[in-house]
This record gives C-alpha cells, structure tokens and sequence, in this order.
C-alpha cells in the first residue's frame, strides 16, 4: 500500500454547501411571507437579493429560473397590494436587470471553476511526480509521510521529500527550498530528481549529497539554497546522516525523543562555493524500535495566537506509537489544532520506524496418529 501525501486545508462542510442553492428560494419565500402580513411595497425590492444569491452558487439557468419566480411572486403580490403601476414596474425592472446581471456572473463563475479544476488537475500530476506516493513499508521499516501546502490551491511548495530502496540500503531526503511559488518547486523537483538518481548511483551518501550541490551550483542563483537531511541504512544496525544546513531530526528511542545535532554544522546545499565548507558523515546507531522523524521548519515554526512555536518534540513524545501513520497524524493534527486551523508555511513530515523483528514460531511436530488431521490445526501434545 503506498501512501499519498495529505494536505491539511479547511473546507467547508459538504451539507452547508449542497444547502446553499436553497437559500434564494427562501429569500423568496420570506418576502411573501412578509408582504402577506401586511407591508406592502416596503419589502418586494428584496425580492432581487434571490437571484444575486443564485449566481453565487447555481448555473446561469438556475439564476434564471429565482428571477422569473421572483418577478411573477413580485407582480402578483403588487397586484394584490394595489401598487401604483410605476412603482410596481421599477421593482419589476430592477428584479430584471439582477437576474441578467447575476445570469452573467454565474457563467464567469463557471468557467473560472473549469480553469481552476483544470490547473488543480495538473498541480496534482505534478505533486505525484515531485512527491510520489511512498510505500506504508520499504525495506525493513514502516514509513509515514505527512505534506501540506500553504498554498491550499497549489497543492505544491518549497518542501520536498523522497524515500527509495537502493542498492547500498534504504535513503531518504527531506528538505526546505528558500523562497515560494514556482522558482521553489522548480528548484524542489530539480532536488529531488537528482537525488533520486544519485542515491542509486552513488555507494557513498556523502557523493549523493556531492550531486545535489553540484546541480545546484550550475543551476540556482547566488541568493538560492536548499537546507536538507539526507539519511541512509547501508547495514544492519546503523544509520547515516548528513545534515546541510537543516533542523536536526529527532530520534525515537527508549530513552526519549532526542535532537540527532549534526557534529560538523555545514551550509545549505548551494552556498557550499561561498562558504568552502563539506558536510560531514555522522553515524548513529539505529536499531529495533527506534524511530527518525524527517521535518520542515514550516512545523517547528508554526506559531498560535501567543506567537509560540509548536513543541514538535514534545508532541511526537506524546503520540508515538508503534504506527507511523498514526503517530504523524496525531502530530498533524495538533499542528492545525496549534495554529488554528490554518498553515502559513508548506510542512512536511516524515517518520521511519524499524519495528521489532517477530520472534519465530516453534515448529511443533505432531505425533505420526495424527497424521490425518487438518493441517491447518495441528495437535498439539
């Protein structure tokens, strides 16, 4: 089962929303119950606020169709009110010229929707071939991966993320591009897709790493760069990383959540010319039940409404579990929950866990009696 990023973005309830082309009809409906108790002429200009809400939410036929009840309720209502023949006929008028008006509106609105589906149809062929779905289990581990875009119709941003299963072991990338819109997923995917090759070319994380800024120097300009963890099990047991520039990730282990701080600080992939500094190799040992969650600072610098920083360590204290998915959820949630519901910033998650090897199951031999019994029920004696 492979695993497509979730993006957090409020949206309203499809029951508000399928309710909405039925406000028109009772905007009607209370002006006649209004003119029914006795005020005449007063209320019946309403009557164009029916199709004016219409165009918002219905098709040019559907705006049509208030406008035509709204005039006949209008003119039989005048009708019945004794109203003077040119007052009747401005109500009539304007309640006319609303229902062309708003007949036009909800064309453009129409066609800007079909704009919008299409180019969120190609935003989201292009997150799947930046971000492609990972896989619920690569190699020996179980990998959770949480993106969202602060952008709500972008789909995309300046976050990347990548996992595959190379010869030399399981590596993973997850990294931050300086800057927004376009330039920064133009720059994200040139990241990832560099990447992606090295990492099946390269035996050494350190010459993956080596690719990436190479690419970066011939292509990005003298103010761009990419912060990046780049992480790799090349055997049993350990783990490597490097660190460009990024914030640590955390370790999951018995003893704690701890802070994996780079020995070696180097600089953002793309400012290695400026600043002559390499990034170092640092190996950690990795073993059964540990956990490495992978992030973006669009998480650790979300503020709430007291402009405090979200507790990113304390959270993934709080709700690790033995379930990846789970446990990023949970910390996805509370983010929203920290900063109300909405991101300011693109925020990626990514959370490895190698889980304890099943113990084998003895082999139990069944005396030779028992021979005919279901072999799917030994007997056990």
């Amino acid at each position: 089962m492979r695993q497509a990023p979730h993006h957090g973005h409020d949206h309203w309830p499809r029951r508000s929303v399928a309710a909405l082309p039925l406000l028109p009809i009772v905007i009607v409906s209370a002006v006649v119950l209004v003119d029914l108790g006795g005020s005449g002429m007063t209320w019946l200009p309403l009557l164009a606020t029916g199709p004016a809400l219409a165009a918002t939410t219905n098709g040019p036929r559907g705006v049509l169709c208030v406008g035509l009840l709204g005039a006949a309720v209008g003119a039989v209502l005048g009708i019945r009110d004794d109203a003077p023949d040119d007052q009747l006929a401005v109500v009539l008028a304007a309640l006319l010229a609303v229902t062309l008006a708003g007949c036009l509106a909800s064309a453009l609105r129409g066609r800007r929707e079909r704009v919008l589906a299409a180019v969120r149809s190609v935003a989201e062929a292009a997150q799947h071939a930046l971000l492609q779905p990972i896989p619920a289990t690569v190699g020996p581990f179980r990998v959770a991966v949480r993106y969202s875009a602060a952008a709500a119709e972008a789909r995309i941003g300046g976050d990347l993320y990548a996992l595959v299963s190379t010869p030399y072991g399981v590596r993973m990338i997850v990294g931050d591009v300086r800057g927004k819109g376009l330039p920064a997923v133009s720059t994200a995917a040139l990241v990832v897709g560099v990447f992606r090759e090295a990492a099946y070319d390269e035996p050494d994380l350190l010459a993956v790493v080596a690719r990436i800024e190479r690419s970066l120097a011939r292509n990005l300009g003298s103010d761009d760069f990419v912060t990046a963890v780049v992480a790799g099990y090349p055997r049993e047991g350990q783990l490597e990383v490097v660190n460009c520039g990024h914030a640590p990730p955390l370790l999951v282990r018995d003893s704690g959540v701890v802070p994996v701080d780079p020995d070696r600080p180097a600089p953002p992939l793309g400012l290695r010319t400026l600043s002559g500094e390499t990034p170092a190799l640092q190996v950690l040992p990795f073993a059964d039940g540990d956990q490495l969650l992978l992030y973006t600072d669009g998480v650790t610098e979300a503020r709430n409404h007291a402009r405090e920083f979200y507790p990113l360590a304390d959270g993934l204290a709080r709700h690790t579990c033995e379930e990846p998915s789970r446990t990023v959820t949970a910390l996805h949630d509370e983010l929203l929950a920290h900063v109300g519901g909405r991101l300011h910033d693109d925020a990626a998650l990514l959370l490895l866990h190698k889980p304890a090897a099943a113990p084998e199951a003895p082999v139990l031999h069944a005396p030779a009696e028992s021979h005919e019994m279901d072999s799917c029920s030994p007997r056990i004696g």
